[in-house]
């Protein structure tokens, strides 16, 4: 999406990243990597990413979308792949855009075990139900945006900027009304530490490495394999860094790199051979939490200031190149990202 306005695109970014997916993305927008015998990533964009592996008696699926429309074409490729039933699907945490799906395996395959952590169950028992109601809420402030010609903050809007939230308003209404339709999957089994899985000469090994994005990231193990899929601890290009732990998710990536792999599944983007982009993501908030600090140690405690008081004193600026090179839009969400990245660190701060 390229747009002239930042205030603009920053918006329809959020906007996308919060609802998801549409439907009218399909079949030109999944990429599909195979990883290893039996091994496929399925990148939906701007979806979540979806891992599938094929054991010699049963399928186990990471994540599983967020439209059933996308869902579905993904048991149809499945389909194609193997004739042994997704017996286990493991939702990495509780955002929907990793788990909406859930309903449409479900159906197809009644007899399906979806696996959660414990933390992860207890927010989509409380989210996901509403999600209907939570897509329908930004339609009207689009629609506002188009009638004013102007942003929520009186930027004018660009004929460019007002076809962007055109066809933005479109996607969305027509993926609300299909979301109207589906009936809530959640997880039907949770875990607290780890365990494995023999899903026939394959072991499938599940972990919960820490909290980071979300009270409940687990991630998936293939030892022989030597694949991690890491959900949403890990997003490329930026990360998604808009609610979630950073004192904790620095020890999280940390433990998370530890596990002998060589290929990465980001929740979001194209998967990895190395491990320099999650050491840049621990670099980038041990930063802003090292900065943090020391301000808060120059100054006062955090519960005696406020976030204005104090956010000058964290500059994450020396990473934006790294992260956005010289694209401007991934410059923009790069600022949008660090923004939010210092204001977590400061609650987190504030409830020492």
């Amino acid at each position: 999406m390229r747009i002239r306005s930042t205030t603009v695109q920053v918006f329809l970014a959020a906007f996308v990243l919060s609802a998801a997916a549409t439907s009218t993305f399909g079949q030109s927008q999944r990429k599909v990597t195979q990883l290893a015998d039996g091994v496929f990533e399925i990148q939906h964009e701007p979806n979540g990413n979806t891992t599938v592996i094929i054991g010699e008696r049963q399928v186990f699926v990471v994540d599983t979308c967020f439209l059933p429309s996308a869902a579905r074409e993904d048991i149809a490729q499945i389909r194609r792949w193997t004739d042994k039933p997704v017996s286990f699907v493991l939702n990495t945490h509780f955002h929907n855009d990793h788990n909406f799906g859930n309903r449409a395996y479900m159906d197809e395959f009644p007899a399906l075990t979806i696996i959660a952590h414990a933390e992860t169950k207890k927010e989509m028992d409380r989210f996901g139900p509403s999600s209907a109601r939570r897509e329908e809420k930004p339609i009207a402030t689009i629609q506002k945006m188009l009638e004013t010609g102007k942003t929520r903050d009186g930027q004018v809007l660009s004929e460019d900027d007002k076809a962007e939230v055109k066809k933005a308003l479109a996607r969305h209404i027509q993926r609300t009304e299909e979301i109207k339709e589906v009936k809530f999957q959640s997880a039907t089994l949770t875990f607290e530490h780890e365990f494995s899985i023999d899903i026939g000469n394959r072991e499938v090994e599940v972990k919960f490495l820490g909290r980071g994005n979300t009270p409940g990231d687990a991630v998936v193990y293939l030892p022989k394999e030597k694949i991690v899929v890491a959900g949403d601890l890990v997003v490329f290009p930026i990360p998604y860094i808009y609610d979630g732990y950073p004192v904790e998710w620095i020890q999280t990536l940390e433990n998370l790199v530890h596990l002998d792999a060589d290929t990465i599944v980001p929740g979001h983007g194209p998967v990895m051979h190395d491990k320099v982009y999650i050491y840049l993501l621990r670099d980038l908030m041990k930063s802003a939490v090292d900065q943090m600090n020391e301000k808060l140690r120059q100054t006062s405690p955090a519960m005696n200031q406020s976030l204005d008081d104090v956010k000058g004193g964290v500059d994450l600026t020396p990473f934006r190149q790294r992260f956005a090179g010289d694209d401007k839009d991934l410059g923009d969400s790069f600022d949008d990202a660090a923004i939010h990245l210092v204001k977590l660190v400061f609650l987190e701060a504030s409830l020492r």
